[in-house]
């Protein structure tokens, strides 16, 4: 019969740990703990404390910093996980000089970098260029819409929002009917206890969240959106928006990360509460100009330099920005693909199940397009921009529609009403739209712009899926900002100390 070494778990274990000795060279702890020691200036911090002839001593802010740079390396958004981690595992403890600050402290913390995060950034991004992991010849932009804290259930217009206050209260006030008749019947009433004190905690709870929505409006207004047209406001969040994903529709920001091509280092990074990328060329180039500034470099580091973004980003404004910056700009319109020869007869691509603009005929005379199904669209729209392009819109009668035999081979649509389809009638105004379009068909646009999926989705990937950063646990345009440089810091350290230190 084997024989094996007995074991129990029930006994205690005394190991000596030496803390310099977790710290390893090469390991991205290592790489935190000597950037924020010899490198990052946290001298910020001193004057948000008052504690120089009395209070309790602070944590230092190094200690802070190193431990929820690290937390957020390894996926740990929640500070109470942080607060966890450094009381149970040990290269936390190293960091930390086995301190265990709490999760209010390390919130606070991370909350309140409003004025040092972007230093803070600048100190990483000063270390990556002395290493000469900055190639400054080529750079891609994109973004990544993620959840905030924030209920989509609360977002809705100012109108909404009054006509959902006004029912509430309605509400209360027909319990508060029923309740009044109750209290108005005998002693020997029959009603149960449970059901009067459930009516009780019902129109406290509709009442508390009518008052809420009053509260709310007296102090907000409408939000405009980039058109100017009223968007839906959210009682929790009103910085953020809803965005439509690749997985649905969310209630988040849009966090943008401006990528070098030589090692995917992040020049800068902003969160926005917006879901359009057709305005963000032109604050994202100014923020990494002047992070570029603060590091010691030219004013004019962009100035022939190659940019590429996908077509989310295809504007006026964005395709001026880059001309004004002397760029060499790669932005495609939305249908780049349908020109591109080498997407025809492609597997999955060929074979299409709804009908396209071909499959509708056009008749001059009457300057309507006849369906598949012999019905008739009218023009509805004479004129429409979108995305550097000029449409004509044309819809069908509702009636024709409705009863269609061919309904779910027909264009896309929104909801159950009659389908729209959109004519493309050619570039918008300035020509700015036919000179991209002409730059990305070219041989040269064809080789330069798919490199930008390489340089700059790699870097998503790791913050989304390595560090699992899959939605903001802070509430605002200013804390979540400083949550998504915090993870961008996090990446460029880890380029510090894949391709630097090591």
């Amino acid at each position: 019969m084997a024989k094996y070494k007995p074991y129990t778990y029930a006994q205690d274990m005394l190991i000596p740990v030496s803390l310099n000795e977790q710290l390893m060279p090469g390991s991205l702890e290592h790489a935190i703990h000597t950037l924020v020691d010899e490198r990052m200036d946290v001298s910020l911090f001193d004057e948000k404390y008052r504690n120089d002839d009395t209070g309790r001593r602070a944590y230092d802010p190094r200690i802070l910093l190193k431990v929820v740079l690290l937390g957020y390396s390894r996926g740990l958004t929640s500070s109470r996980k942080i607060e966890q981690a450094c009381k149970e595992n040990v290269v936390f403890m190293a960091l930390s000089c086995g301190q265990y600050p709490d999760h209010s402290t390390i919130s606070t913390f991370v909350s309140s970098m409003k004025d040092e995060i972007l230093p803070l950034f600048r100190d990483v991004l000063l270390v990556c260029e002395e290493m000469h992991l900055l190639g400054g010849t080529f750079f891609a932009l994109d973004g990544c819409k993620l959840k905030c804290n924030a209920s989509p259930q609360w977002s809705r217009t100012v109108a909404e929002l009054k006509a959902k206050r006004e029912k509430l209260e309605e509400k209360v006030k027909v319990l508060l009917t029923e309740q009044e008749e109750e209290d108005r019947k005998d002693d020997d009433d029959t009603t149960p206890p449970d059901d009067r004190s459930y009516r009780g905690r019902q129109i406290d709870k509709l009442q508390k969240q009518a008052d809420r929505i009053e509260a709310w409006l007296k102090e907000n207004g409408e939000r405009l959106g980039v058109s100017g047209r009223e968007i839906k406001s959210n009682m929790t969040d009103n910085e953020s928006s809803k965005m439509v994903t690749s997985n649905g529709t969310v209630q988040g920001y849009n966090g943008q990360a401006l990528v070098d091509s030589k090692r995917q280092v992040i020049v800068h990074a902003e969160a926005f509460g917006t879901g359009h990328d057709q305005g963000l060329v032109p604050p994202m180039l100014d923020g990494a100009v002047k992070n570029l500034e603060k590091i010691g470099l030219s004013r004019d580091y962009f100035k022939g330099t190659t940019f590429a973004a996908d077509s989310g980003y295809h504007s006026k404004m964005n395709i001026q920005k880059c001309l004004d910056e002397e760029m060499d700009a790669y932005i495609p319109d939305k249908r780049f693909r349908t020109r591109d020869p080498r997407f025809k007869g492609r597997k999955g691509r060929s074979v299409r199940t709804r009908y396209g603009l071909n499959d509708f005929r056009y008749h001059e005379e009457s300057n309507q397009y006849e369906c598949p199904n012999g019905k008739m669209l009218s023009q509805k729209v004479k004129s429409h921009r979108c995305t550097g392009v000029i449409y004509r819109v044309y819809g069908a009668q509702e009636q024709d529609c409705q009863g269609c035999t061919v309904r779910s081979k027909c264009i896309h649509g929104k909801g159950r009403g009659p389908r729209t389809m959109n004519v493309p009638l050619g570039p918008d105004g300035d020509n700015l739209t036919k000179i991209m379009i002409e730059k990305i068909e070219s041989e040269k646009g064809r080789r330069i712009y798919p490199q930008r999926m390489a340089i700059v989705e790699p870097v998503f990937a790791n913050i989304r899926t390595h560090k699992r950063l899959d939605r903001f646990t802070l509430r605002g345009k200013i804390k979540v900002n400083i949550q998504w440089l915090l993870y961008c810091m996090v990446h460029n350290i880890g380029k510090i100390a894949n391709y630097g230190f090591a």
